[in-house]
């Protein structure tokens, strides 16, 4: 079936004000701190992961909502000025969602005020539109969540491939993930969030159907590295580890491509288990790095490469992304990559 685009993101933008050198304790009182650096850049997972991707040639187009607002025009405009389709995003009436970043070198605190977000649902999304569909953002979009279950499995129908990258949930559940995760065909965690979804997962399995799935013994197949001295492990993220989380997600359908730091990055996928090491950077700015690996690894997969080389051009993608301020600034084009 011909479709219009390779990839349609479905998930979150605003804009992102970040704020470099920030002090680690705000001072309240109506005192005013210095910072050593200040940028407004598009932000938003769903963006920068939609914008990575065109830059590295996909044709592209992004669905979500935006206020009809100052910060919502700058949005559309400075995604549709890196080659994204913005015309199924909806305008409505609540603000747009706006996000202030403070970041002390590698470290950053997220304030975020969701604004429209909680307003998109499967509704506004138009379908049979791309070759993959990619939602981001979960747990910011609890409408969009609800659906997403039957709309994914509807996309899969008609011959679509599907991807989730639910970063963050503010409100530490981690919870509802256990229908949707087996309309995915890639899941893009980060290490922690992989380690907190599979415990919320085998709690939920423990539950409803007696054991979970098996933590490290269900990669029951080879495991390989896409280059020397992979390193990734589960260092920072208590015993269970990332490698037993992203088994036991697997086990669920999806394969499971895990983003871990310095220790570079990680998938597991019907047994076989593939590390990728971190490419050695010096960072100017982390915001938008995960995304910009989801980019680098759904253009890589959706040219038919391997595992091993989705997952090598994932982390140079996400490498590269943090040699400048904001998320799109230093998204690399295939060229480049």
């Amino acid at each position: 079936m011909a479709r219009d685009f390779d990839l349609l993101v479905v998930g979150d933008a605003n804009p992102d004000v970040v704020l470099s050198g920030a002090p680690r304790g705000l001072a309240y009182g109506q005192r005013e701190q210095l910072v050593s650096g200040g940028d407004l850049v598009l932000g938003g997972s769903g963006a920068i992961t939609a914008c990575g991707a065109a830059r590295l040639g996909l044709r592209t187009a992004f669905a979500g909502r935006v206020g009809d607002d100052a910060a919502g025009r700058f949005v559309l405009n400075a995604m549709a000025e890196r080659g994204v389709d913005v015309s199924h995003c909806v305008l409505g009436p609540r603000p747009t969602a706006m996000t202030v970043v403070l970041a002390d070198g590698p470290d950053r605190a997220i304030l975020t005020s969701p604004g429209c977000l909680p307003d998109l649902t499967v509704d506004d999304v138009p379908r049979g539109l791309a070759r993959h569909v990619h939602v981001s953002s979960y747990f910011l979009q609890p409408a969009l969540a609800a659906g997403l279950p039957g709309f994914l499995a509807g996309e899969r129908r008609v011959g679509a491939t599907t991807s989730l990258d639910t970063n963050d949930d503010p409100a530490g559940a981690w919870d509802g993930l256990g229908d949707v995760l087996g309309e995915v065909d890639v899941f893009l965690p980060n290490a922690a969030e992989a380690v907190h979804i599979a415990r919320s997962v085998a709690a939920r399995l423990t539950h409803s159907a007696g054991p979970p799935p098996a933590g490290p013994s269900a990669a029951t197949g080879p495991s390989v590295s896409a280059g020397p001295s992979a390193g990734a492990g589960a260092s920072g993220t208590g015993q269970e580890g990332v490698e037993a989380a992203a088994a036991r997600l697997g086990a669920l359908g999806p394969a499971v491509v895990v983003k871990n730091g310095g220790d570079g990055a990680l998938a597991w996928e019907r047994g076989r288990l593939v590390r990728a090491p971190a490419v050695p950077v010096e960072p100017v700015d982390t915001v938008g790095a995960g995304d910009s690996f989801n980019a680098g690894f759904l253009a890589a997969r959706l040219r038919g490469m391997s595992l091993p080389e989705c997952l090598r051009v994932a982390v140079t993608c996400g490498s590269l992304s943090t040699q400048a301020a904001g998320g799109t600034a230093a998204q690399p084009t295939w060229k480049q990559l």
